[in-house]
């Protein structure tokens, strides 16, 4: 059977729509032609460097046109690019270097410290950001570099690695036919316009933030690039910049309303994507009440982003629902090896196009994650009578109490629901009697006097008592990753800290 190939994408974007705007950032606004070219002068640029087909090139950046123009440079020649976690540590960041075999790191000054800690725990070869300045075609003889022409879907274009709830994370490897049908399914879903542009201030070495680019040169969408999330810079963007798509999370999304000065945004705002795990049911009803289109999604890394997203036809019918499966892909609840029926809880199972393969060198971790083609997710939810899925939890931040399940979500929902509270993350602390109970870190909004005692009895109005957080503790910020979503494993590591001998509570 002869391999399906396809033009390469942002080749093929080229030729297609030339002078569209392809991403507005850094002060500047660059077409599809543009970017074109600048990605190839760049592989050329790159090839002389040593890189070839297969080889693991890995980017140490931040937000900006040239870490886009990378990404398409690395694709270019064959090359498999990884997106490396800007916060972690040096050692972290040698770990996974080392463990994908990378051949090649660029990096953003705006890291130096950290590649200069970490530059003799590995192999690689290191380039900085500012070596790529003045890069032109003539660095490099065309005529002795072979551009890629067409790209086969089951090649790996990406290694991302995943957070690493338990142990040391994964890569993730996705394929070009990964990035394709999500491309294709959200497309399916939300619709395609002609005037879309989708904010993209998530991190690009996360797959959320990827997937936007992935989209946007498949479907010829312009991407207006943050280089980090600032709510307020993103309220005004939405507006200048006629934002049509953004895609955040629980966290970001309070703070946009937070600092909206209008009680709406502008019509052309047509879909606000919120994933990052269950939202809090006050925040969607606020959302509704101002007519601010969220639709709720779910995705993981594994799925090349999202894989179930609500529909716009559903957003009010189903309010806290992250949807249905996108079009090219399935999904099933199961626990203990069965399928469970409508509004019954168990681990949520996906299938599909935009699944990925597997793990980079983990054979073990593949086999246990993928069977007969189903990714097992780790998250606990449920589907209703009419097929939408409801993402509970977890399954690692369950919490069972004396033998009934306690979900976080449902008590950070509960939580959020009261005015003086800005955020919330529930998790374990080890109990005699009951084996575990809940508890809760609070950040309140600014001004507000809020006690543990005046909490506690708000919850019990809302909640069954096994349910109601058995401690407060009030903090001034909550462990978030780059993409803010809550690090519930922190939390857990916070409790064990507040109950050492001498701990202040």
């Amino acid at each position: 059977m002869t391999e399906q190939t396809m033009p390469f994408w942002l080749k093929q974007r080229a030729l297609l729509t030339p002078g569209r705007t392809a991403v507005v950032g850094d002060g500047e606004q660059v077409t599809f032609g543009e970017l074109n070219q600048r990605a190839r002068r760049l592989a050329y640029f790159l090839a002389g460097l040593g890189v070839r087909r297969g080889d693991h090139v890995a980017l140490l950046m931040t937000n900006r046109l040239l870490t886009v123009e990378l990404i398409h440079a690395i694709s270019y020649l064959g090359a498999v690019i990884v997106p490396l976690n800007t916060r972690l540590t040096p050692a972290e960041l040698a770990w996974q270097l080392n463990d994908v075999e990378a051949s090649l790191l660029i990096y953003d000054t705006a890291y130096g410290d950290k590649v200069e800690q970490l530059k003799d725990e590995v192999s690689c070869q290191i380039c900085a950001d500012s070596q790529l300045d003045g890069v032109n075609a003539g660095q490099v003889d065309d005529h002795q570099v072979s551009l890629v022409e067409h790209i086969a879907l089951d090649d790996v274009h990406t290694i991302i690695y995943t957070s690493g709830t338990t142990g040391r994370p994964k890569g993730t490897l996705l394929t070009f036919g990964n990035h394709w049908w999500s491309a294709i399914g959200s497309s399916l879903n939300l619709g395609l316009h002609a005037d879309d542009r989708w904010l993209c201030c998530l991190p690009l070495f996360h797959v959320s933030g990827l997937s936007i680019l992935m989209r946007s040169v498949i479907c010829g969408m312009t991407v207006v690039l943050h280089d980090k999330f600032d709510p307020q810079r993103v309220n005004e963007a939405i507006g200048r910049d006629k934002v049509t798509i953004i895609s955040v999370v629980t966290a970001m999304l309070t703070a946009m309303l937070d600092t909206l000065s209008t009680e709406r945004y502008p019509e052309h705002l047509r879909c606000v994507l919120l994933g990052g795990g269950p939202a809090p049911l006050p925040l969607l009803k606020a959302c509704v009440s101002r007519s601010i289109p969220v639709y709720q999604t779910y995705g993981l890394t594994e799925t090349a982003s999202q894989i179930v997203t609500l529909s716009p036809d559903d957003i009010l019918a189903k309010v806290g629902s992250a949807g249905k499966p996108l079009f090219p892909a399935q999904l099933r609840i199961v626990s203990d090896g069965q399928e469970m029926g409508a509004g019954q809880i168990g681990e949520i199972i996906v299938k599909g196009p935009n699944v990925t393969k597997g793990y980079y060198k983990r054979e073990d971790a593949t086999a246990q994650a993928i069977q007969d083609g189903w990714l097992y997710t780790g998250d606990l939810g449920y589907v209703d009578e009419d097929g939408f899925l409801y993402v509970v939890d977890r399954r690692n931040d369950l919490i069972i109490s004396g033998g009934e399940n306690v979900y976080p979500a449902e008590v950070e929902s509960a939580l959020l629901a009261h005015p003086d509270v800005k955020e919330a993350g529930v998790t374990a602390a080890p109990d005699p009697k009951w084996g575990a109970v809940p508890v809760a870190f609070i950040v309140t909004r600014e001004g507000a006097t809020l006690t543990e005692a005046e909490l506690v009895a708000y919850c019990t109005q809302r909640l069954a008592r096994y349910k109601v957080p058995k401690k407060i503790y009030f903090v001034s910020q909550l462990p978030r990753n780059a993409s803010n979503k809550l690090l519930r494993r922190e939390l857990r590591s916070l409790v064990q800290q507040e109950r050492q001998p001498g701990a202040q509570g």
